[in-house]
């Protein structure tokens, strides 16, 4: 289907992903409901690692070009447990992959996928730390003992495509505008946390008029993070370096 020239919906191959993603994801999200010990660590690791992930990119949150973007990947598509969204995303799915404009269709599959492997890398990091507190030098443990190289940068590559769709979207500006006046329908729908989603990250990457220097900084310093844990570093995460460009200490752990 097509309106004012953009496609809507899944194309016939894909029909009925979004839905096998977004059930997938909602399960994950239940992995220790028998273990309450290790759900309550589950929550400590997530926080601790969105934590990381803001100290390792404070400089770029401290720039007003790229603030919305880092809060959008930082607290939006990384970390949190949504199970609301993901319940009422499940019950409209099949209207969102009919009626949603392709790209940003897409994008969305993209960010339930990269939700998918890190609720999957987070129960690893889980079941491998030792004790209840969490530091620096017991997750760079952790994280060599759950392995999963070819996820870890699976993840990154998924970070990086996600930017990518959303700064080609803003550029286009017939599916930006489709996307801005489907807020009232999608409310109507049953979608209007999706549409929320969608418009938060477009509207970051609209500020940032050009995202390419964004993603490669954020791709150039996890890939280096994720190099540093598996050699065996304690301290792969720079954190100093990140404070002294920005002419302050950084937060104790």
């Amino acid at each position: 289907m097509r309106l004012l020239g953009v496609e809507l919906g899944a194309p016939p191959a894909e029909r009925g992903e979004l839905g096998r993603l977004l059930q997938k994801n909602a399960e994950l999200r239940n992995v220790f409901a028998s273990q309450p010990g290790l759900a309550r660590r589950l929550v400590r690791v997530q926080k601790w690692q969105s934590k990381r992930l803001l100290r390792s990119h404070a400089d770029l949150h401290g720039n007003p070009r790229y603030r919305l973007a880092v809060e959008f990947f930082f607290n939006e598509l990384y970390g949190g447990n949504p199970r609301r969204r993901d319940a009422d995303l499940i019950k409209v799915q099949g209207a969102m992959a009919r009626l949603l404009p392709r790209e940003a269709l897409h994008s969305l599959c993209l960010a339930v996928k990269l939700e998918i492997i890190s609720q999957q890398l987070d129960a690893a990091v889980t079941r491998a730390l030792v004790g209840e507190t969490i530091t620096v030098e017991k997750y760079a443990e952790a994280y060599r003992k759950a392995g999963h190289r070819a996820d870890r940068e699976m993840q990154i590559e998924l970070t990086t495509e996600i930017g990518q769709y959303l700064d080609s979207v803003v550029r286009k500006p017939m599916i930006r505008a489709l996307v801005k006046l489907a807020r009232g329908p999608a409310h109507a729908a049953g979608f209007g946390l999706l549409q929320e989603f969608l418009e938060r990250g477009l509207d970051a990457f609209e500020a940032m008029h050009g995202a390419e220097e964004f993603l490669r900084v954020v791709r150039e310093r996890e890939t280096s993070a994720m190099v540093k844990l598996f050699g065996g570093a304690d301290h792969p995460f720079d954190f100093a370096s990140d404070a002294k460009r920005k002419g302050r200490r950084a937060a104790d752990e």
